[in-house]
């Protein structure tokens, strides 16, 4: 890692969220903007806002899955921001579906929240939300399916709402659970679902006549990004759980989860498979593998800089302060970008 100049800050892009704003919310350290991932055997370029946007040109762009789906699609539109103001078209009324058009270059940026890829729902017991679903691994939600036909780069990040507990079904059978704990239903753990969602979602995307993708006769362009493992210290998020650190952990600090490398290990199996079929129909699979070099960077998270008013006491050790290490995933982003696409072309 080495320090670096800010792309943006935390006043020149007006559309950070609040909830990312970790200098606005008090946080008074300023070095963990400043560290910048640096590969060991390659050079990784500054992030270009009119590259990537030359890139992208006419097209759409979509992250799709969990809330660690939107904080890179934040990051992005600060990056780009400061080539053009893109204009805010569309929200849903629960926020949970965004997009975002720079008309200079008529690209359309979009945020379709899945916490799960499949369909699920909300166990309810005497009108109270149990935070447990029912997730039906066989059954993709539709809410981001039906916007596939006209997405040419699909950017896929979904994990953390497996890590909890839920309930498994497949053609309408109750199969399993994660972290049920009830008697007669067995655990299947997080692996079980997660492969499966993702096994799903490609398996749907490989099959999908309509869509178009990149280029009239091929087809999607779907970006895997694999997991960002939380970083609580000391307890949980709701057991007193804090990630207070200022800078990142030196290589002989490094620790990655038994857990976190098995969930990683999934998602690059699925993405191979994935990658295989979608070679057939014109499907580009890539991966950016961010697991390692994210869980260097446990000084990057809002903590308790989250200006969350209804829950305080809790820390932020998911999420990633704007301007801060998320932004590496961007370049990362362009450079896989550049590679691909000067190969297609």
């Amino acid at each position: 890692m080495g320090s670096n100049s800010l792309y943006y800050t935390n006043f020149s892009c007006p559309t950070i969220p609040y909830s990312k704003n970790c200098l606005l919310n008090g946080r008074p350290d300023e070095e963990f903007m400043h560290w910048r991932w640096k590969p060991e055997q390659c050079t990784l370029p500054r992030f270009n806002a009119k590259t990537i946007l030359t890139f992208v040109k006419g097209k759409t762009m979509a992250f799709i899955g969990d809330s660690l789906a939107r904080n890179q699609m934040e990051s992005l539109l600060c990056l780009l921001s400061s080539e053009e103001t893109p204009a805010d078209i569309y929200k849903d009324v629960e926020d949970k579906f965004r997009t975002w058009l720079f008309p200079r270059y008529n690209f359309t940026l979009m945020v379709l929240r899945t916490e799960f890829l499949v369909f699920a729902t909300e166990r309810v017991i005497n009108g109270t939300s149990t935070g447990k679903f029912d997730l039906h691994l066989d059954r993709l939600n539709g809410s981001w399916t039906k916007h596939l036909p006209n997405i040419d780069y699909a950017i896929f990040s979904d994990v953390h709402w497996f890590l909890r507990s839920n309930y498994l079904y497949e053609n309408g059978n109750l199969i399993g659970c994660i972290y049920c704990g009830d008697v007669g239903v067995q655990d299947l753990g997080p692996g079980y679902a997660i492969r499966r969602a993702f096994q799903a979602a490609f398996n749907h995307i490989n099959e999908c006549v309509e869509c178009s993708g990149i280029e009239a006769d091929s087809g999607i362009f779907v970006l895997l990004r694999t997991l960002s493992a939380r970083q609580f210290e000391q307890g949980a998020w709701n057991t007193g759980g804090i990630c207070n650190r200022t800078r990142p952990f030196a290589r002989d600090e490094l620790k990655i989860g038994n857990q976190d490398w098995e969930i990683r290990s999934i998602q690059i199996e699925e993405f191979e498979r994935a990658r295989k079929d979608g070679h057939k129909n014109g499907n580009m699979f890539e991966l950016m593998d961010v697991t390692r070099a994210m869980s260097m960077r446990p000084d990057g998270h809002p903590g308790a800089y989250w200006g969350n008013k209804w829950m305080k006491g809790y820390n932020d050790c998911t999420h990633w302060c704007l301007p801060g290490p998320i932004d590496t995933w961007n370049e990362f982003l362009l450079e896989i970008l550049r590679r691909k696409l000067s190969d297609f072309n």
